[in-house]
C-alpha cells in the first residue's frame, strides 16, 4: 500500500469521524424520583414509584451514537435508589452501570447523581431500579436506541413498545419480610396479583392495513416470563437483547424477565376485525396458582374501532412443552462467527436451599452472594496492583478476575428444578449450547426426584458455526447452557439471575475484568463519591472496608452457615421441642374428653372422637 492510499484512508476517517461527531447529540432527562399512586389494574391502588410526578415512567429514546445523561434526584424520602440502564455494555463508563454496592453506593433520598454515558449500540433495552426490591415498585421502563443504518430500517412504516409485567398490590416493604424468612424455607416466590400489558390492562394498539410495523417487546417482570403472540398474525424476529437477527419467522414468543425481542409485523388488508394479541403467564413457574390470579390476558391489535374486541380462547399446553420459538436457533445478522476457544472457563452450579439461620437462599457453587462493605468498583480502583487477587473482593461476592481480552467460557448446572433468566452486564455473549431445548423436553427434568442433566465438555453437540448472541439466557429446569464471550470491556460486571426475588436471596457472581486496565481508564465522578458519604460507605479499602491490609478480610459480610448433614438447627430443636409439647398436650386433651360425656361425667361411648372429626371437617 503506498503513501497517497494510506493518505486517502486517513481522509476519509478523518471525514467519518467528523460525520459521526456532527450528528451525535446529547439527549438529557432530569428524573425526580418520588412516590405516586397508581391502580394500574383496577384492584387496588397503591404506592409506587414514580419520576417527575407520573406513572407509568417515561420511555427513553435515543439515536445511537448519541450520548445519554440522566440527572436523578431521590425524593422518596424512605427508601435508597439507583439506575440501571440494562444492557447498556458502559465501555469506559463502568462506573455509570447503576448497581448498588458493585458499581455505585445507593442514593439515600436527598441525593443526587448523573449518569452520563455514549450509546453507541442499538435496539431495545430498558431501565430499571438496581438496589433493594425496587423495581417490582414500579421503577422500570424502555430504553429504545434508534438506529438509521438498521438492516430493516426501510422495511416498516412505524414503531411501537409492548412490555410486559407482572404486578404486586402490596409494595415491597410489606412482601420482602415474609420471603426471605424462617417461615419460608423453601423460598417459595411471592405470586404476582396480575400482569399487565404497557403498565395497563385491555389495551388496544391502533394499526393500519398494509403496513409494517416495527414491534419491540420488553419483559420487566420481577418473577414470571410471559408467552406472546398474535392470533391469526406471524411475523419476523429482527432483533435480540440488541443483536439483529436474520429475519426469522415465528408465531409465538417465550419471553422471560429481561429479554426483549424486536419484530416485524405485517398487517392484514382488510379491516373487517380486530385481533387478539394475547399474553400467557407461565404458570410452571408458580409454587401454587391462586384461583383469583388470571394468567391469561386479551388486548387487541385494532384494525376497526368500531369492529368487536373478544377475549382469547387460549389453547396453549405449556405445562407439558414449551409451544414457542428458541432463541438458540438464530443467527446474528453480522455473522459473526464461533470466537476461538476459551482461554479462561468459569464453572457454576446453581442451588436454592437453607441455611442454619433458617432463611432461603439462592447459590452459586455453594455461595451465595452477600454484599460487601465497599462497593466492588471502588475495591479496584483503590488496591493497586492487588486487584487482581480475587481475595480482596471476598469469596461471597462470587468474585473471578478475567485477563484483558480473554475470550472466556460460561459453563452454568442447574441442579434447582425451576428456570432462570441470567444476564451478564456489560456484554452480549454467544449461546453456544443448551439444554434441554425449548419444546417437550423443556419441564422434563423440574421433578425434584430428577437427576437432571449436566454438561460434558467432552460430549457435547456441535457448537453453532454463528451462534445466537444475546445478554440474558434462559436456563432450563435442572439443565445446562454454555455461554462465551471475550473480556474486552475493563470494568466489574455483574452475572445474575433477572428474577429478582433470586438476585436478592443472592443468585449473582462478579466478573472483575481487566481490574489494572480499569484503574487506568476510570475515576469516579464527585457526585458519586457524594452519595456514599450521605449514605456513610466507605469509598476505598477492600471488601470489609480495610484500607490497611487489603488482604485482611476480618469483619467482612459472610453468608450464615450450612446445616450439618443429619442435624437440625438451634431454631429446628426449638421448633421440635414445641411441637412434641404441643402432640403430647393435644394426646392428654383426647384422652381427658374420651372418658368424659364433654359435660364433666362418664365417658360417653366415644362421642368425643366424633366431635373431633366433625371439627376437622368443618376446618377443612
Amino acid at each position: 500500500m503506498n503513501l497517497q492510499t494510506l493518505i486517502s484512508i486517513r481522509n476519509i476517517c478523518a471525514i467519518a469521524l467528523c460525520l459521526w461527531e456532527s450528528s451525535a447529540k446529547t439527549v438529557t432527562y432530569d428524573f425526580n424520583v418520588t412516590w405516586v399512586t397508581a391502580n394500574p389494574d383496577g384492584l387496588a391502588e397503591r404506592k409506587v414509584i414514580g419520576i417527575n410526578g407520573h406513572w407509568p415512567l417515561p420511555i427513553i429514546e435515543v439515536d445511537k451514537n448519541d450520548r445519554l445523561v440522566v440527572n436523578m434526584y431521590n425524593g422518596l424520602g424512605d427508601k435508597d435508589t439507583s439506575v440501571h440502564f440494562h444492557g447498556m455494555y458502559q465501555n469506559g463508563t463502568n462506573s455509570m452501570d447503576g448497581l448498588s454496592m458493585v458499581t455505585q453506593c445507593p442514593v439515600p433520598p436527598g441525593s443526587s447523581i448523573t449518569y452520563n454515558f455514549t450509546v453507541p449500540q442499538n435496539g431495545t433495552y430498558w431501565y430499571h431500579c438496581h438496589t433493594d426490591y425496587c423495581y417490582p415498585d414500579g421503577y422500570r421502563q424502555a430504553l429504545i436506541v434508534n438506529d438509521a443504518n438498521a438492516y430493516f430500517y426501510d422495511q416498516y412504516d412505524e414503531q411501537f413498545t409492548i412490555t410486559l409485567s407482572d404486578w404486586y398490590h402490596e409494595m415491597m416493604t410489606e412482601i420482602a419480610p415474609d420471603f426471605i424468612s424462617p417461615y419460608n424455607p423453601a423460598g417459595a416466590e411471592p405470586i404476582p396479583n396480575a400482569f399487565l400489558f404497557n403498565d395497563t390492562m385491555n389495551t388496544s394498539i391502533p394499526v393500519q392495513p398494509g403496513k409494517t410495523y416495527l414491534v419491540r417487546l420488553i419483559n420487566t417482570s420481577a418473577f414470571v416470563a410471559q408467552y406472546f403472540y398474535i392470533e391469526d398474525h406471524t411475523f419476523d424476529i429482527v432483533e435480540i437483547d440488541g443483536i439483529y437477527t436474520e429475519p426469522t419467522q415465528a408465531s409465538t414468543l417465550y419471553i422471560h424477565v429481561a429479554q426483549r425481542y424486536s419484530i416485524l409485523l405485517r398487517t392484514k388488508n382488510a379491516t373487517d376485525q380486530n385481533y387478539n394479541i394475547v399474553t400467557v403467564a407461565d404458570q410452571v413457574l408458580l409454587d401454587v396458582v391462586p384461583s383469583h390470579l388470571v394468567l391469561n390476558h386479551t388486548n387487541w391489535l385494532e384494525y376497526n374501532s368500531s369492529a368487536p374486541k373478544t377475549q382469547a380462547n387460549v389453547t396453549l399446553d405449556i405445562v407439558s412443552g414449551l409451544p414457542a420459538f428458541d432463541d438458540f436457533t438464530l443467527v446474528p445478522y453480522d455473522k459473526q462467527p464461533l470466537l476461538p476457544d476459551p482461554d479462561y472457563t468459569i464453572n457454576l452450579q446453581v442451588a436454592m436451599r437453607e441455611l442454619a439461620n433458617g432463611l432461603p437462599y439462592a447459590f452459586f457453587n455453594n455461595i451465595t452472594y452477600t454484599r460487601p462493605d465497599v462497593p466492588t468498583l471502588y475495591t479496584v480502583l483503590s488496591s493497586g496492583d492487588l486487584a487482581t487477587n480475587a481475595a480482596i473482593y471476598s469469596q461471597y461476592t462470587n468474585p473471578f478476575i478475567l485477563p484483558k481480552n480473554a475470550v472466556v467460557d460460561v459453563i452454568v448446572n442447574n441442579a434447582d428444578t425451576g428456570s432462570h433468566p441470567f444476564h451478564l452486564h456489560g456484554h452480549n455473549f454467544q449461546v453456544l449450547a443448551r439444554f434441554p431445548s425449548y419444546g417437550p423436553s423443556f419441564y422434563a427434568y423440574k421433578s425434584p426426584t430428577s437427576s437432571g442433566v449436566s454438561y460434558d465438555p467432552n460430549n457435547h453437540p456441535a457448537f453453532p458455526s454463528f451462534p445466537a448472541r444475546r445478554d440474558t439466557l434462559v436456563m432450563p429446569p435442572r439443565g445446562y447452557f454454555v455461554i462465551r464471550f471475550i473480556a474486552d470491556n475493563p470494568g466489574v460486571w455483574m452475572f445474575h439471575c433477572h428474577i429478582d426475588w433470586h438476585l436478592e436471596q443472592g443468585l449473582a457472581a462478579t466478573f472483575i475484568e481487566a481490574p489494572l486496565e480499569l484503574q487506568a481508564q476510570l475515576s469516579i465522578p464527585a457526585d458519586h463519591l457524594a452519595a456514599c458519604e450521605a449514605r456513610g460507605i466507605k469509598t476505598t479499602g477492600n471488601a470489609a472496608g480495610n484500607v490497611e491490609d487489603f488482604l485482611d478480610l476480618r469483619g467482612e459480610n459472610k453468608q450464615a452457615g450450612f446445616i450439618p448433614y443429619g442435624k437440625f438447627t438451634a431454631k429446628g430443636y426449638v421448633a421440635m421441642g414445641v411441637s412434641v409439647s404441643s402432640a403430647c398436650a393435644g394426646i392428654l386433651c383426647l384422652a381427658v374428653y374420651g372418658m368424659s360425656d364433654g359435660k364433666g361425667g362418664k365417658k360417653s361411648g366415644g362421642g368425643g372422637a366424633g366431635a373431633l372429626v366433625t371439627s376437622r371437617e368443618k376446618l377443612t
